[in-house]
């Protein structure tokens, strides 16, 4: 029997002491004396487990924290793949392993080069996805299997990778930047092309020979040493002849170097695509000279390797590369004291070592072009690297009257007198051609630019036609449109190119251009005037239409 209500329960351990109370309390009748005290004491009871259960919540947390910080750090290594369904392989600082995996982890969704997190074990407990940065290395050979050679051209401290899996079908070539996972194990991603590729244009501007006008003597000449090498290959090799490697176009500035460089271009993979009856795409890297040039040690000549390697890339993959430098002087100067003599006492002979590894025209078409042929490098200009040295020549009557034709097409709108004069619009481009020819190769006291005086006293003078150049027969024709809009513009009616329009441009364009530096190197006037040195003392600029004033003169 038992003599307590707390004596019921005795026999129940798996009460705790408040259920103990509630159920005495339950057990007591109304109004029972012991209801008070039982009251209070369990009130007592709740307040001290309420204490008790914070308390080891907080040495839970507290040993939580303890075990954290005092367990070893995890490492971060490189997955490379699953030889085996349960087994993977990883590189964790430079040493391969075959570890297990966290089976709440499928091997099956882990990529080659993704980072993995790795226990103490070396065990993947985490899959910590693409790095976002990382060493960058230079692609310089694709070999089979899904690996890449990169380090230097040459194949100094070169190194095999494979590729990760998200450039398994991405196409990669000799000459990308990729970067790579920390190990140096897994090519990444594949970054932008290097600097080389700013200089190319896929698709040369549509340039017949007939766009190209008063150069007849140098187009004949680049046709020659181009075109029939690579269009008549079987003739040149029954006379075991060498094929040019290198062109030099020279003459003064804007009389169409540039524009020559990129008709060969188009003309030459036309011919050869229709001659093969394959497509033959044109690649024309267009650099000039002063952007290779950099004050870093080895810089500039990196970026000459780059861009022969980027040409012969190019030819690899099915284009016809075109390589033209122009000012060539700048950076393929005589290697004499000057401001970058340093630079080009190595990038000189880094060119020619590139220009020998060139077998034929087959390759590469090299071109330079240069307003002073006479400053470049000897090394350069001798047979075996630039083989033809063609003359570009300012135009004459002939050449001046073409390229006039060229620029006033037939679709310009003319000034409406004048179509009703000449009847057709070719008939007013052949007039407008020939009256400005006229003019402007008149030997008249307005068109006087520059007196000569020769050692034996005699003074030649040279008029405006004299110094033409197409450069300059562009502007004026741009000039008088810029005319015929300002007129259109003020009138509000259609207004066209008329001749005074052309004139006046004409006249602007020698007035307002001082075409000759302010120097007092008598040969440096000469080469750009495109003059005979011999027996020349003094050169003096003659501008009329001026106040008179003690003339410009420049003395030897």
């Amino acid at each position: 029997m038992h003599n307590s209500p707390f004596q019921r329960y005795a026999d129940e351990p798996d009460l705790s002491p408040l259920e103990r109370i509630d159920q005495a309390l339950s057990s007591l009748p109304s109004g029972h004396p012991l209801q008070h005290d039982l009251l209070e004491l369990r009130s007592a009871v709740a307040q001290t487990e309420g204490t008790v259960a914070e308390a080891r919540a907080a040495i839970e947390k507290l040993e939580k924290i303890v075990e954290k910080l005092s367990s070893p750090a995890n490492r971060i290594g490189t997955f490379l793949g699953a030889p085996k369904p349960e087994t993977a392989q990883i590189v964790v600082g430079g040493a391969d392993y075959y570890c297990n995996a966290d089976p709440r982890l499928s091997l099956g969704s882990l990529k080659r080069g993704t980072r993995v997190l790795v226990n103490e074990a070396f065990a993947i407990v985490g899959d910590l996805g693409y790095d976002r940065g990382g060493p960058v290395a230079k692609v310089t050979e694709v070999l089979e299997g899904d690996r890449l050679r990169v380090g230097t051209e040459h194949g100094i401290q070169s190194v095999v990778i494979q590729r990760g899996a998200d450039l398994a079908d991405s196409t990669v070539k000799a000459g990308d930047e990729v970067r790579v996972d920390a190990n140096f194990r897994v090519a990444i991603e594949v970054l932008s092309r290097s600097k080389a590729d700013d200089y190319y244009l896929d698709a040369v501007p549509e340039l017949p020979w007939e766009k190209v006008g008063g150069q007849d003597e140098a187009l004949a000449a680049i046709k020659e040493a181009v075109e029939l090498p690579l269009l008549h290959a079987e003739l040149f090799d029954r006379f075991h002849h060498q094929t040019p490697k290198g062109f030099l176009l020279y003459g003064p500035p804007g009389c169409g170097k540039t524009l020559i460089g990129k008709a060969t271009a188009y003309n030459l993979t036309a011919r050869l695509s229709e001659k093969s009856g394959k497509p033959v795409r044109e690649c024309f890297m267009h650099i000039k000279g002063p952007e290779i040039l950099n004050m870093w040690v080895g810089e500039s000549e990196r970026i000459v390797r780059e861009i022969f390697a980027t040409a012969r890339e190019k030819r690899r993959s099915g284009f016809l590369p075109f390589l033209f430098i122009d000012e060539a002087e700048s950076v393929l100067g005589t290697r004499r004291a000057s401001r970058y003599s340093s630079i080009l006492s190595t990038l000189v002979p880094m060119f020619c070592a590139e220009m020998d590894g060139i077998e034929s025209l087959d390759d590469v078409v090299i071109i330079l072009a240069s307003n002073r042929a006479d400053l470049i490098d000897p090394a350069i200009l001798r047979p075996g690297r630039i083989d033809r040295k063609i003359k570009v020549n300012r135009p004459d009557r002939d050449g001046a009257r073409e390229i006039y034709k060229i620029y006033l097409t037939a679709d310009l709108p003319y000034d409406a007198k004048l179509v009703k004069q000449c009847g057709a619009r070719e008939a007013v481009v052949d007039r407008l051609a020939e009256s400005l020819v006229e003019w402007q190769f008149a030997h008249a006291e307005a068109n006087r630019f520059l007196e000569v005086t020769l050692r034996s006293g005699k003074k030649e003078t040279l008029y405006r036609g004299d110094l033409v150049s197409g450069a300059i027969i562009a502007s004026i024709v741009e000039r008088a449109k810029a005319l015929a809009i300002k007129r259109s513009i003020a009138t509000g009616a259609e207004e066209g190119i008329s001749e005074s329009d052309l004139r006046c441009s004409l006249d602007a364009e020698y007035v307002e251009n001082d075409i000759f530096p302010p120097t007092d190197i008598t040969e440096d006037w000469l080469k750009l005037i495109d003059y005979d040195s011999d027996n020349v003392v003094r050169i003096t600029p003659v501008r009329p239409g001026l106040p008179k004033a003690q003339p410009h003169t420049h003395v030897v």
